[in-house]
């Protein structure tokens, strides 16, 4: 199962920074386990939402030039507080260096600027056709696959910034 943890990227510079947010709403099945009667947003999903807010940047910054984006290593993490439904997670990550396909990230993840999780990501970056050249149509169709999701997920920011040019 994949769950596509971000609802919306708020702001971008290349090879830099990105920040985006996840609504946390108490529809979502997981808080039913996490737990009955504390819901709050899953560790593991703060670094989920962190990982992809980094796949983000990269995709964003290279302008799709790779069909998949791993977490390789997540080190330093510090949970702080707790996210729970009706609050709004925001993750700001930034590039701290590269190294070949490998691309290293600090983050942070906000609840109304009170700090709820940081740490420091390592992503990978690599195409099918890598392995096998015969795959170059598959990458082709996952990198479309994403730009579709990157206009959703970029539309309230495209309008801020359509509306700020006028």
């Amino acid at each position: 199962m994949k769950f596509s943890l971000l609802d919306r990227i708020c702001s971008f510079e290349p090879d830099t920074e990105l920040t985006a947010v996840k609504n946390v709403t108490l529809s979502e099945e997981y808080l039913a386990d996490h737990f009955p009667e504390f819901p709050v947003l899953p560790g593991v999903f703060m670094l989920e939402a962190a990982t992809q807010a980094s796949a983000w940047l990269v995709r964003l910054s290279e302008d799709f030039a790779h069909s998949i984006i791993t977490l390789q290593e997540a080190k330093s993490l510090r949970f702080v507080d707790f996210v729970t439904p009706g609050k709004t997670l925001t993750i700001s990550v930034q590039q701290s260096k590269r190294e070949g396909n490998i691309i290293g990230m600090k983050f942070r993840g906000t609840v109304d600027d009170r700090l709820c999780v940081s740490g420091r990501l390592s992503v990978e970056c690599a195409n099918l056709a890598d392995d096998d050249p015969l795959q170059a149509e598959l990458d082709g169709r996952m990198i479309e696959v994403q730009r579709g999701q990157c206009e959703v997920l970029t539309r309230v920011m495209n309008a801020a910034e359509a509306v700020a040019t006028v």
